[in-house]
Parts: structure tokens; C-alpha cells; sequence
């Protein structure tokens, strides 16, 4: 008699908490568009001579002319960075064979030298003059224009509110479906994604004046956050 009066409260609290029933883990997605505030463009001159000194010499005078030319535009110098530098010999191929009926080695025929920088461009109203300018200065190469947000840390913290609640709100429609309750929080983990326009590669003469600036669009970019979301997963109290 006893043990059974000793075993009533322990019976009577385990009726009151209800049985686990497992873990639930639900994937939510958030995402927040807006619209960029800068750009960068990867810009550069390529020429060729002769002599790998000539092609130099004549590159170094191009971009030390374009530089120039950003900065008059209000670019700043921390604002261009150089990103790329080559110097590579051009080769003329020839069927001729020699006496045994090999293929003559080709001959190197001058020099070509490429340097690009890479600018940012901060005041996206001036992107179409800025280009416009670098063409007519002498870049004639335009490697790309891509866009971004200088500073997306709040655009992200919307993007993690919307995609804990839709994750949450999958996991309360699983839990009701399942006759359950979502118990204690265990576990987030999270991935992020930024969709921007594709850069698309630009190609220019140096000896080609616009009257316009260049047309260009910026659109909107898509900062998005998945998130991984476990749950204790309770069954309802009968």
C-alpha cells in the first residue's frame, strides 16, 4: 500500500508532460530586394608593338592617361585598383615544312600588353559618362559592370526575420498535420545568396566618340537567406 501511494505523484507528473516525439527540422527562405548603389567596371587598354618595350610604353602612356581621366570624373584613388597585367608575345603560324616535312615552330610577330583596373563607382548617375570618358581616353577593353549594395548588413537582418518565420510557419503546419506541438529550439544554422545582373563583357575602339552617355540600367538585386531550423517535436496532451 505503501509503494502505491509513493508512486501516485510520479504517475500524475508524467501525465502532465506530454512525450517527445522526435525532432522536426524545416528549411525557410527570406528574401529582400533593393535597388544597388554602386558598381564596379574592370577597364583597361591592351596595345601592341614591335618590341615588348614598345607595346609597354605605349601601354603606360594609355592608362596613365585614363587614370587621369577617372580621377577628373571625381573618382577618388582608392576607388581604382589595378587588377590585371600581361605582357605575352603574338605568334604568326605557318604551313610551311622543313626538309624532313615538319611544321616550322611559329614566329613571334610583336608584343601585345594589357593592364586593367578595377573601379568603383560610387555615384551610379555618373556610370554612363564614366564609361563613355574611359572609351574615349583610350580603354579599349571593357571587361564588365557589376553592381552591389556598399553596406547590405540590414537587408540581410530583413532577410533572416522572413526566413525564420517561413521555416517556422512550415513547421507548425507539419507539427498540427503530424497531431503534435513544436517543443524547444534546437538548432539554426543559416546560407546566404546575393543574385546581381551577370556582368557582361564590353568591347570599344578608342578612335570611336559617343555623343551620349552610355546607357545603363542598375535594376535591383535579390539578397536572400536560407536557414536550417530544428525543432523538438512534443505529442499534444490527450
Amino acid at each position: 500500500m505503501r509503494l502505491a501511494i509513493a508512486l501516485a505523484p510520479l504517475a500524475l507528473l508524467a501525465a502532465a508532460v506530454p512525450a517527445l516525439a522526435g525532432t522536426i527540422t524545416i528549411e525557410g527562405r527570406g528574401e529582400v530586394r533593393a535597388a544597388p548603389d554602386m558598381a564596379l567596371i574592370n577597364s583597361g587598354v591592351t596595345t601592341q608593338g614591335a618590341t615588348a618595350r614598345e607595346a609597354l610604353d605605349a601601354n603606360t602612356a594609355a592608362m596613365a592617361e585614363l587614370i587621369a581621366a577617372l580621377k577628373e570624373t571625381g573618382i577618388e584613388a582608392r576607388d581604382i585598383q589595378t587588377s590585371g597585367f600581361s605582357v605575352n608575345p603574338n605568334y604568326v603560324y605557318s604551313d610551311a615544312r622543313d626538309e624532313n616535312g615538319y611544321t616550322l615552330p611559329p614566329k613571334i610577330n610583336g608584343y601585345q600588353v594589357s593592364n586593367t583596373v578595377t573601379i568603383a563607382v560610387r555615384d551610379l548617375e555618373e556610370l554612363g559618362s564614366i564609361l563613355d570618358k574611359s572609351v574615349n581616353v583610350g580603354a579599349n577593353t571593357i571587361n564588365g559592370v557589376s553592381f552591389s549594395v556598399s553596406d547590405p548588413t540590414e537587408l540581410y537582418n530583413e532577410a533572416r526575420k522572413a526566413a525564420f518565420a517561413d521555416a517556422r510557419s512550415k513547421a507548425e503546419l507539419y507539427a498540427t498535420a503530424a497531431d503534435a506541438t513544436l517543443g524547444e529550439l534546437e538548432a539554426i544554422s543559416e546560407s546566404q545568396n546575393i543574385n546581381s545582373p551577370i556582368p557582361m563583357p564590353m568591347y570599344a575602339r578608342a578612335d570611336v566618340a559617343s555623343a551620349a552617355p552610355v546607357p545603363v540600367e542598375a535594376g535591383e538585386m535579390t539578397f536572400s537567406i536560407g536557414v536550417n531550423v530544428q525543432w523538438e517535436l512534443d505529442n499534444k496532451a490527450n
